[in-house]
Formats: structure tokens, sequence, C-alpha cells
């Protein structure tokens, strides 16, 4: 019996370390806004965006965000990461600034979106922000949380300039890929999408061992050039978390073919994001394995949604399903659908 209680503890403290080395991501649903958790081996945390205000919705998203930390055995955020002003991604900080502790608040610097609501957020933001500690990063910067690497590739609408190690490959879909001309908005607005917030977002690459994931945040169709012309200065990824909620203002071709992501997820919302080109373009992608979302996209239908085991959260179900990502070093990494606990293991590249 004593062998046995001893093998048990051994068996019980390898899991422990083997899991302490894993690189945790959380895909938090805040239903077409922006939320994704990671907890470094390392024990730190780092959010990207909070979603919406916490006075909206009577604070859905800030309640989820604080729930997906309590799942992941967060009780601080070290790196509050806002990667733009628009309302949906810096609108819910100081709601949950209210709840839980942050310590580092990371931004692109100065807000370029001149409107009523886009002032009072990041007003709403700065009066939080400005009473911690808050850097300003460019590209070229890293994010100095510990157990991974956190490399800000593009920020405030300048990219890094040199490719990093591996990159530097011609890209030929810059000739045949189209430059998007914006015109009015939903509401009636000229919204130029290559000098709004959306073209200043911070988009982040996140390197664990071989392992490497871009974030885009939202960054748009146009925007894209500036890493990837006329050559790809970022390399190939592992995983690719969808522009702008999969929006196709956003995921030009010239980026998702030129990263050849083996999975890809799409933060998108029951009506937004996600949309049918952007399925087509990511479907097409060299060398994808899996495309997620992490909602039903209901105006699609079956033509644009993929099988229901890779979806979060599903029409006519309870939403507030996340998608979660756990990474081991050697670069294998297993995603899973926290609604119905399906999961699937991605094994290094060869």
């Amino acid at each position: 019996m004593r062998l046995v209680r001893i093998a048990a503890f051994i068996l019980l403290a390898v899991s422990a370390l083997s899991a302490a080395k894993t690189l945790n991501m959380y895909m938090i649903d805040v239903e077409g806004s922006k939320a994704f958790l990671l907890v470094s081996p390392s024990g730190q945390s780092m959010l990207i965006d909070a979603g919406i205000p916490g006075s909206e919705q009577n604070g859905r998203d800030t309640n989820r965000i604080v729930e997906a930390c309590k799942t992941a055995g967060v009780k601080k955020i070290d790196f509050m990461v806002t990667t733009h002003y628009d309302g949906d991604h810096v609108g819910g900080v100081p709601a949950l600034a209210a709840r839980m502790p942050i310590g580092t608040f990371v931004d692109h610097g100065e807000n370029v979106q001149i409107n009523d609501f886009t002032l009072k957020v990041v007003k709403d933001y700065m009066d939080v922000a400005t009473k911690g500690k808050r850097v300003v990063v460019k590209a070229g910067d890293k994010i100095p949380i510990k157990g991974f690497d956190a490399q800000v590739v593009m920020a405030a609408g300048k990219a890094i300039t040199a490719p990093l190690a591996g990159a530097g490959q011609p890209n030929p879909l810059c000739d045949t890929t189209p430059r998007k001309t914006w015109g009015l908005n939903s509401r009636g607005i000229l919204d130029n999408q290559d000098t709004n917030e959306n073209s200043h977002a911070i988009v982040l690459l996140v390197t664990y061992g071989k392992f490497r994931m871009l974030d885009p945040a939202d960054l748009t169709w146009n925007m894209d050039r500036e890493m990837f012309c006329p050559i790809n200065r970022i390399g190939t990824v592992d995983l690719y978390m969808t522009a702008n909620h999969g929006m196709d203002v956003a995921n030009s071709p010239l980026m998702v073919h030129a990263l050849q992501p083996r999975v890809v997820i799409a933060d998108n919302g029951p009506r937004k994001g996600g949309t049918p080109d952007v399925f087509k373009t990511v479907e097409s992608s060299p060398g994808l394995e899996d495309y997620w979302q992490e909602h039903y996209l209901i105006a699609s239908g079956d033509k644009a949604n993929v099988a229901p085991d890779f979806i979060a959260n599903i029409e006519g179900s309870p939403d507030g399903k996340m998608i979660k990502v756990s990474v081991e070093q050697d670069g294998t990494f297993t995603v899973t659908n926290m609604r119905n606990n399906f999961s699937k293991t991605y094994k290094p590249r060869k």
C-alpha cells in the first residue's frame, strides 16, 4: 500500500511538472468583442483586450473574463494589452481593473480615431492606466512576460522593417491581391480603415519553444502589406488568430497564405465576423489542417461554418464557452472546445 501511495505521488508530481511547462491560452467568448487570455508556464498572465464597456449588457464581458481567469487559476493580470482603442477591445478595461489587479497596461500610444464614443472609452481607459504602470510599445519591442516570447511586430501603423529569423522570402501574392477601397460604414460615415484605430493595432507574435502564433488584432486588409510585402517579414506560424474577428475588411490572402498556419481560430460572434470570403481564404491556405470558430455564424449557414465540434458556441445553446489552446515547448499544441471537451492535438511540423 505504501508503494502504491508513493507511485501515485510521483505520478501527480510528474503531471504537475508537465502542466507547469505548458503555455495555456483561452479565447474568451465575448460574442464578437475581443478577450484573449494567455497564461505563461511561469505563472504570469497576459490578457489581450477586454471586451466592451462593463456598463453594457450587465457587464457580461467582464464577468466572463473574470470567470475565465478563475478557470485558468489567474488572480492577477500581469500585462493588460490593449491592441487599439475600439470600444469592443478597450472598453472593458476599467470594469476589469475594478474586479482584478492589473500589473502593467500596454498600448500603442495616441488615439487616432476622433469620435465621441471612442474619445469616451479612451478617457476611461487612460484614467485607469495612468494611475498604474503604463507602457507604450512600438514595432520590434517585446512585452517582458516570463516564460514565453511576446514580440510586437506592428503597432501604431508601423511594422518591423527587417525580417525575423527564417523569414524574408518574396511574397508573390503582393502582386495579385488587390487593395480595398474604403467607403461608408454601416452608419453612413466614411471610415478609412488604413488610418483608423484598426490600422494602428498592436500585432503580436507569440513564440514558445518551437511554437509560433500570430495575433493581428483588428489589423486591416491593406495594412497587411506593411509586414508581408514585398517580402514576408514574419515567416510561417502554427496558429493564426483571425484579424478583425474574421471580417473581410481584414485577413488578406497575402498575409494568411504567407503565414501558412496549420490551425486558424476566429474570434467571431454569432452575427459578427467569420465572413464567407474569409472562410474561403482560410480554407484555401497552404498547409491548413483545421479552422476553429468561437461562434456559429448564423447568416452563413453550413456553407461558411465548420463542423460543430470545432465551434465553441452553436446556435440554440447557451453562449459563454471558450476555446483553449495548450502548447508544449516541442511545438505540440492541443485545441479544446470547452463546450463539449472535444480536442485535437497537433504535432510539431517536420
